[in-house]
């Protein structure tokens, strides 16, 4: 449908539908429309149903329309990539790990790309290539990883990674034909603001268009925003219905499951929920093999890290006080259990939520034992 040409910068220009769709409102209503029913995610059978955990869920639903937007619109283009973040300390998604900071770029295999950074002090940092997206097919499989083991940096910490479907000599991120993403992680030992993040930034070589906004994109663009904020609610809240079957419990999770939702192979996961009555305490106990790092965290029932900003919400392997046989007692409860128990996690008022205890970097997986018992009997 051609309709008419615009005085300024579509002079000359015959309009598509989609631009018309773009002038007469259209485009924004059925955006609002997608993002109304994307919202339905946290109104499902089996969600919490308080005013407490459903407004949670409204904060949560403006959290991932803050990451769509970031994703689908405004760093969108592969051919003008910049690093953002899909998770921080506000924008929430997945069991974000607190002792981390996550970037995201938009790429494609049909370019190549450069990443130059500073090493920083993380004690850990892994890129990885992934396909997919939970706007799409609810997934964030690797292609292709580099890890810090594998890092080589000059004498003042910098480095440059080529991102290609090409191998490279060597700092090569490998990208297959249906990679359209790259995750960065980089975790610390203890307190982020202690330590010197590494820092980055990406560019494309071969960019084939000029970067100006395209009126015929934007509807495309907002309508996958939207459907990012409904792919990743659902996609955690079935998570959360799969472990209701061993709540309270931390057995291991399918780690290709956690892979395909942007997992890092060099972790291993234990993700389950927690309930605990006013009551109640739940007692983790564990003996951590050799690793990197390992952590435990609190989440709410949307998988929303705790805000671990105010509150002890999650422990590592260096912030954990250990038993004299190295193993880690910690208990989860709404109110503090005192000197005898020095790693104690605060639920922060929640009454259920989500948990994940992970393994970053080892060799064995020790069985991780849980068990509620009254606050009480903790003396």
């Amino acid at each position: 449908m051609i309709v008419r040409r615009n005085a300024s910068s579509d002079a000359g220009m015959a309009w598509t539908e989609a631009s018309q769709r773009v002038v007469d409102g259209r485009a924004w209503r059925e955006f609002c429309r997608a993002l109304e029913a994307a919202g339905d995610a946290i109104l499902r059978p089996g969600t919490p149903e308080t005013p407490f955990h459903r407004a949670e869920g409204l904060r949560y639903l403006t959290r991932l329309l803050r990451a769509g937007l970031e994703s689908q619109v405004e760093s969108a283009d592969p051919r003008y990539p910049r690093f953002f973040q899909l998770s921080n300390e506000t924008i929430k998604i997945g069991n974000d790990n607190p002792d981390n900071i996550y970037h995201n770029a938009n790429v494609s295999s049909a370019h190549s790309y450069r990443i130059r950074g500073q090493r920083g002090s993380a004690s850990y940092l892994s890129f990885c290539s992934t396909g997919g997206g939970y706007e799409s097919d609810g997934a964030m499989q690797p292609t292709g990883q580099l890890d810090h083991g594998d890092l080589h940096c000059d004498a003042q910490g910098r480095f440059e990674i080529s991102v290609s479907t090409k191998p490279q000599p060597r700092n090569w991120l490998p990208m297959q034909a249906h990679t359209n993403s790259i995750l960065v992680r980089q975790t610390f030992k203890s307190q982020r603001e202690r330590e010197a993040p590494a820092s980055y930034t990406i560019e494309c070589l071969d960019p084939d268009r000029d970067d100006a906004l395209q009126s015929d994109d934007i509807e495309a663009a907002l309508l996958r925003a939207a459907a990012f904020v409904g792919g990743s609610a659902n996609l955690f809240v079935n998570w959360m219905n799969d472990f209701a079957a061993h709540e309270n419990r931390l057995p291991p999770n399918d780690q290709a499951r956690c892979q395909r939702a942007g997992g890092d192979a060099n972790i291993y996961y234990h993700n389950s929920r927690w309930r605990l009555a006013p009551d109640e305490a739940l007692l983790v106990e564990v003996l951590p093999p050799e690793c990197e790092t390992w952590n435990l965290q609190l989440s709410n029932y949307w998988m929303e890290s705790l805000d671990y900003r105010y509150h002890r919400i999650h422990l590592n392997k260096f912030t954990a006080h250990y038993e004299r046989d190295d193993g880690v007692r910690i208990v989860i409860a709404h109110q503090n259990p005192g000197a005898a128990f020095p790693n104690w996690l605060d639920t922060c008022a929640h009454d259920q939520g989500a948990m994940l205890f992970r393994y970053v970097g080892a060799r064995s997986f020790p069985p991780i034992r849980a068990r509620v018992l009254p606050f009480a009997e903790l003396a």
